[in-house]
């Protein structure tokens, strides 16, 4: 299976580059399902199968201290503890809550890692999505405040101060994760790679050829269709999308996407469809696509610099200004990019 096709299937956000400009690894582009979607890397010529052990063995750690899913990781020991006592976590999981904290902070609560009451509740992407009556949504909604968590990085420990508070770290694991990889990329002094966790994107180094990356961004429209824009990159950055078509289930025709408002419990229903965010680091912009899909280009615009590209319901799309020489539409439907 070429690159191109390998990543075609498993990604949320295409990747765009010539096969020709880097010559096929020894060891083929390697994928495993892992932190809740497929994780892929492409290490091109410095693909050694040690190498790739060792990205995935990082990729399996993480799962398994982040994993909601698992009841010996590390959050799922943190939310069984909300209202009774405090925990003691990985100095990842600290690292990561405390980040997300700063987002929480930034956003006014827009990015919230307490918002697991709510996940829990609407169950999307699971096989017991349902909509949830107002009255357990009004139920669940005081759990949900950033306030409420409590950390002591002396003692290493979370303590979520109201009995059935849940910590959800899906906004920001994965960015997390990608910068990991780089780290280990930097420390086998890899040339070049594609890391892909599940839409979380991270180009790494230059293209044999000296060209820049190519990356698109789906159409949320339609989404298996070709992307929508596409951005020329150089080394070392992530592009990460938040979106409606990522993960959501359909209902009396009606569509419930995973990215929830604190304010009223349901999902978000503004006029954005998506929103890209890209930044040196991957768990920024994790964070950001979350918090720049609930607040909008204009409220997003107002609390960071880090680039952002917003797509709304009438195909309208808009992005920072420092984008513009590297940012083109793929379909004329989305040619006429408004810049701020």
């Amino acid at each position: 299976m070429s690159a191109r096709r390998f990543f075609a299937l498993f990604s949320s956000i295409y990747i765009l580059f010539s096969l020709l400009s880097c010559r096929r690894a020894a060891v083929p582009p390697q994928a495993e399902q892992v932190l809740g979607t497929v994780c892929a890397v492409n290490a091109f010529e410095g693909g050694t199968q040690q190498l790739y052990e060792e990205l995935f063995a990082r990729l399996a750690e993480i799962d398994a201290r982040f994993s909601t899913t698992r009841d010996d990781s590390d959050l799922s020991t943190v939310n069984a503890a909300a209202g009774l006592h405090a925990v003691k976590v990985h100095e990842d999981v600290l690292f990561v809550v405390g980040r997300a904290l700063d987002y929480a902070r930034l956003s006014d609560g827009a990015f919230d890692p307490s918002i697991g009451p709510l996940v829990r509740l609407w169950g999307i992407n699971t096989d017991h999505a349902r909509v949830p009556a107002q009255e357990e949504i009004d139920a669940v909604l005081p759990l949900v405040d950033w306030h409420k968590i409590e950390l002591d990085e002396n003692a290493c420990t979370i303590f979520l101060q109201e009995k059935g508070m849940a910590l959800e770290l899906g906004g920001i694991a994965k960015g997390y994760a990608a910068d990991e990889l780089v780290k280990i990329l930097d420390a086998r002094k890899v040339r070049r790679a594609i890391i892909d966790l599940g839409g979380n994107v991270y180009v790494y180094g230059k293209k044999k050829d000296g060209s820049d990356w190519k990356v698109g961004v789906k159409n949320p429209l339609e989404a298996e269709g070709e992307p929508a824009l596409v951005l020329s990159l150089g080394r070392n950055i992530s592009v990460v999308t938040s979106g409606v078509y990522e993960r959501f289930f359909i209902a009396d025709g009606i569509r419930y996407h995973h990215i929830l408002d604190t304010r009223t419990g349901r999902s978000a229903d503004g006029d954005c469809l998506s929103a890209t965010i890209v930044a040196a680091s991957s768990l920024e912009a994790d964070a950001l696509s979350t918090t720049a899909f609930l607040l909008g280009a204009e409220k997003y615009s107002a609390i960071s610099d880090v680039p952002a590209i917003f797509i709304n319901s009438d195909a309208s799309v808009s992005a920072s200004s420092s984008l513009a020489p590297r940012l083109r539409a793929q379909s004329p439907v989305f040619s006429a990019i408004k810049y701020f």
